[in-house]
């Protein structure tokens, strides 16, 4: 609702001689008044301080109502979109559970631990748990290889020891083929840029909430009394400020806010790309169907290759010990290769979460964000563009303009805190920022990384794990990994590794450590003799032990 200009009352003259409260039939000479002009008046020194508290009420209440929808916006969309990411990892883990029971029966249940802890370490991921996807999935693939090993070879007993071996291998061998890697760029993608627009919204709820929670100084709320209230003093309720008049005043008091205009529009647009980036190439939906589409896949394409893949971890990992009460076959011999997995048909997929949709949300979502870019800047012009705050741009002859009626002559000055030095309504201190204003430049800053970040499939507190992991596994580097494409092949893309090639170093845990990094710096500074025979007896070792993984 407008401010209250008491432009219902008509303003009774003042008398000195009855009540300073109540109007009277006399005016009087005005040399009482603090703010308005010291011409004949029906103001009491008293009525001048309560119309004063009432125009800094009015301007936090203008403030919060023109800042209604940002909040609403932010705070509705970080809703749905919290329940409907919540919702699509629910129905993919259902799903699994259902297709693969249906399908696998026992062999599934006996193993469904490994499935419930790559959800719940999603879930955790998504709800802001210090979790490296990459990890995860990783553990999921190394957990998963070494029970489907142990299934198709079931005429052998594998002890702890031996399957962490086929799993230690598994990234050489590849048993699930190429089937990991487009997984892990697909959930990864994705749960990273649904996490960080999930954490954008709830963050622009927060700053806008702060924001607005202001306190008009002292030279801001004189400057209001003076273009709202000192009228109804003159006798001239109906009266409204100049257009400019009140566009100096509002750029005085809001001179702080105008400052995040830079930072908040690189925020809007940080979340707008985000959620281009979902419903394209890292599309939430998609991925979360294709964790037990391919899983499925995997499993069927290890039962495939089983002969060939078991063939090469006897090689590596030595001969197993026959299983009690099963006589000694080889993976060869025909039956031994059976399949207790299958995939499941197209229209046995799983549903995406019922009643919504991604693109619909989105579509909402980039609709609303589209006129919040310069906000901040734009909020002075808001609020005196209300025919209530301020009289009409062309009506410059028949406003107030802040003395009496008539045009208002100064220029109305820039945005922002340096601007407002020759601001002639609100006297402005530029050598003081406001400490809480700077906080909040801040705090957009660091939300605008992390959604850059997003952009480029990229979790900000595991940047330098990804990268490395990225450009140096599975086939692909970081141009392929980034591509836009879906799901996940570019023009720079590699062509997956022969698996009967195995040049990956064993996993993360088996990196060597600082000491060894070091003997290996130090050993750069031997003597080109000693390099070449070292190189020579490397060789040497290589064309001896590379058998046993062919």
């Amino acid at each position: 609702s407008p401010p209250p200009h008491f432009s219902h009352l008509m303003c009774i003259p003042f008398n000195t001689h009855t009540s300073s409260t109540h109007p009277s039939t006399t005016s009087v000479k005005g040399e009482h008044l603090r703010l308005c002009p010291q011409d004949y008046t029906c103001c009491s020194s008293q009525m001048e301080e309560m119309l004063s508290h009432q125009s800094e009420t009015d301007f936090l209440t203008a403030i919060e109502e023109t800042s209604q929808f940002l909040l609403t916006t932010f705070t509705q969309r970080h809703r749905k979109f919290d329940e409907f990411f919540r919702e699509l990892i629910d129905m993919s883990e259902k799903s699994m559970n259902q297709m693969f029971t249906k399908t696998y029966g026992r062999l599934f249940t006996q193993n469904a631990n490994v499935f419930q802890e790559l959800f719940v370490e999603l879930r955790r991921y998504y709800s802001g748990g210090s979790v490296s996807l990459t990890e995860v999935q990783s553990e999921f693939w190394s957990s998963l290889v070494e029970r489907v090993f142990s299934l198709v070879n079931p005429q052998y007993q594998f002890s702890e020891e031996y399957l962490e071996c086929v799993s230690k291998h598994a990234e050489q061998l590849q048993p699930f083929g190429d089937l990991p890697r487009k997984l892990r760029v697909q959930v990864s993608r994705a749960f990273i840029a649904a996490r960080a627009l999930v954490q954008g919204l709830a963050t622009g709820r927060d700053i806008v909430n702060k924001a607005i929670k202001l306190s008009a100084g002292v030279e801001c709320v004189r400057a209001l009394m003076r273009q709202w209230y000192c009228p109804l003093c003159r006798g001239m309720p109906s009266l409204r400020p100049c257009h400019s008049l009140c566009l100096n005043v509002m750029k005085g008091c809001l001179a702080n806010q105008a400052d995040l205009d830079t930072e908040w529009n690189n925020f809007i647009d940080a979340l707008y790309q985000v959620s281009e980036k979902l419903e394209g190439p890292f599309n939430m939906e998609l991925a979360a169907d294709s964790i037990s589409v391919k899983v499925s896949e995997a499993i069927m394409h290890m039962q495939e290759n089983s002969v060939t893949t078991s063939t090469k971890v006897f090689q590596g990992c030595g001969s197993p010990r026959p299983a009690l009460g099963r006589s000694k076959r080889s993976p060869k011999e025909p039956g031994s290769n059976r399949r207790p997995f299958r995939t499941y048909s197209p229209e046995e997929k799983p549903t995406t979460a019922a009643g919504t949709n991604l693109d619909r949300l989105v579509s909402e979502l980039k609709e609303r964000l589209r006129p919040m870019r310069g906000f901040w800047v734009s909020l002075p012009h808001t609020i005196c563009n209300d025919e209530n705050m301020a009289a009409d741009v062309t009506n410059e002859e028949r406003c107030w303009n802040g003395q009496a009626r008539g045009r208002y002559l100064p220029d109305v000055t820039g945005d922002g805190l340096v601007s407002q030095i020759n601001n002639p309504e609100v006297e402005v201190d530029i050598a003081k920022p406001d400490v809480r204003t700077r906080q909040l430049i801040m705090e957009l800053r660091v939300a605008t990384n992390r959604l850059k970040q997003a952009q480029a499939g990229q979790d900000t507190d595991f940047v330098d794990s990804e990268v490395e992991e990225g450009s140096g596994s599975g086939g692909g580097d970081g141009a392929e990994r980034y591509s836009d494409d879906w799901p996940g092949y570019g023009p720079n893309s590699k062509p997956p590794r022969n698996p009967q090639t195995p040049i990956k170093p064993p996993r993360v845990r088996d990196r060597p450590t600082g000491s060894k990094r070091n003997k290996a710096r130090s050993s750069s500074a031997v003597t080109r003799p000693a390099l070449t025979l070292a190189i020579l007896f490397w060789l040497s070792v290589m064309v001896v032990v590379a058998p046993m993984w062919r």
